[in-house]
């Protein structure tokens, strides 16, 4: 499904929420902010799932529960890292891992030998 499918009602909340989780992070940080979006996600979820089980002419739809599913592990994504740059097994250009315990990453040394200038001396 595709997420223009949702309602209208159900991606405004996703986007409050996302809002509040941003300036929340500001705040008190990456951890306690995916935490509280998480739990608002979770209610909301909890509520189109209801609302998709009623029988009434108010039931919700099937993209809304995939749109919040989505934003759900997005968020989660957040909290587990989900850029490449906090993956153990990354290394950034210049780095390399020595031999020691832990595999410690250490930046190799510059050459700071002489460099010629204009034209060699044997011509």
């Amino acid at each position: 499904m595709d997420a223009a499918l949702a309602s209208d009602e159900v991606t405004d909340q996703i986007a409050f929420i996302e809002m509040h989780r941003q300036e929340r992070q500001k705040e008190a940080g990456l951890t306690a902010a995916c935490n509280e979006a998480l739990q608002k996600l979770n209610e909301l979820l909890a509520s189109e799932k209801a609302a998709l089980q009623s029988p009434g002419p108010e039931h919700g739809h099937p993209a809304n529960v995939e749109a919040i599913m989505r934003h759900v592990q997005r968020v989660r994504s957040f909290m587990s890292g989900g850029n490449n740059q906090s993956k153990p097994g990354h290394q950034r250009l210049g780095q390399q891992r020595t031999g020691r315990p832990g595999g410690e990453m250490r930046t190799p040394q510059r050459n700071k030998g002489r460099r010629a200038q204009g034209r060699r001396g044997d011509r």
